[in-house]
C-alpha cells in the first residue's frame, strides 16, 4: 500500500494516454467512491460525477474540450465531467412548517455562496486522482471546456454547475515533474 507522500509524488498530469490499456467499469466506480469519501459543506454531498466510458462517450466529450485539449486526451480512456448542484452547498434554505426546506428562498450563509460547491469538487477531484494513482491509472484535470455542449452531450441537468472534466487512463509518456515553488513563496506562518 502507498503512503499519501508516494501517491503525490506519483501522481501527475498526464497529457498523452495509451489506447491499448483499457479502463473499467469498476476502476472508474472504484474512483468516484474514494472521491465521495471528501468532506463537504454541511454533508450535503452535492458534487456529481458524469463518466464518460465508452469510445463513442468519449469522443463525443472530448469534441467539448477546447484548446489544446481535444489533442492531449487523444487515447483516454475515460472522461469523468465533475459538476455541483446549485444553491445547495454555501447555502442555507429556510423551513416550511411541515420541515422541509424552502427551495425558493435561498440564502448564502457567507460570500463564497456556490463557490463552496467548487470547493468541495475540488477536494473530491484530489481524492479522485489520488485513487486513480493508487490503482495505476492517471489523470488530468481540464478546466478549459465548453460546459454548454457537455451539458447537452452527457445530459447535465440544467441545476448542476459544470466545474472540471478530469481525463483517466494509462500514461504513455513519462513527463519530468515541473518544481514547485520554495515555502516562503507560498505560505506564511505567524
Amino acid at each position: 500500500m502507498s503512503t499519501l507522500n508516494e501517491l503525490t509524488e506519483k501522481r501527475q498530469s498526464i497529457r498523452k494516454y495509451d489506447s491499448a490499456k483499457a479502463v473499467t467499469r469498476e476502476q472508474l466506480e472504484q474512483l468516484v467512491r474514494c472521491a465521495q469519501m471528501a468532506p463537504s459543506w454541511k454533508n450535503r454531498q452535492a458534487t456529481r460525477y458524469h463518466v464518460a466510458s465508452t469510445p463513442e462517450a468519449v469522443e463525443a466529450t472530448r469534441k467539448c474540450l477546447l484548446g489544446s485539449n481535444y489533442a492531449k486526451t487523444e487515447g483516454v480512456g475515460a472522461l469523468v465531467v465533475m459538476t455541483f448542484v446549485r444553491d445547495c452547498v454555501g447555502f442555507s434554505h429556510p423551513r416550511l412548517a411541515d420541515g422541509t426546506a424552502d427551495k425558493s428562498k435561498v440564502e448564502a450563509d457567507n460570500e463564497l455562496g456556490n463557490g463552496w460547491g467548487c470547493f468541495d469538487a475540488g477536494a473530491q477531484s484530489m481524492l479522485l486522482q489520488l485513487k486513480a494513482s493508487e490503482i495505476g491509472l492517471d489523470t488530468l484535470v481540464i478546466g478549459i471546456r465548453d460546459a454548454d455542449a457537455l451539458r447537452q452531450t452527457m445530459n447535465i441537468p440544467e441545476e448542476e454547475t459544470v466545474t472540471a472534466v478530469i481525463a483517466v487512463g494509462h500514461r504513455a509518456e513519462q513527463p519530468t515533474r515541473p518544481p514547485r515553488r520554495p515555502m516562503e513563496e507560498i505560505a506564511a506562518f505567524l
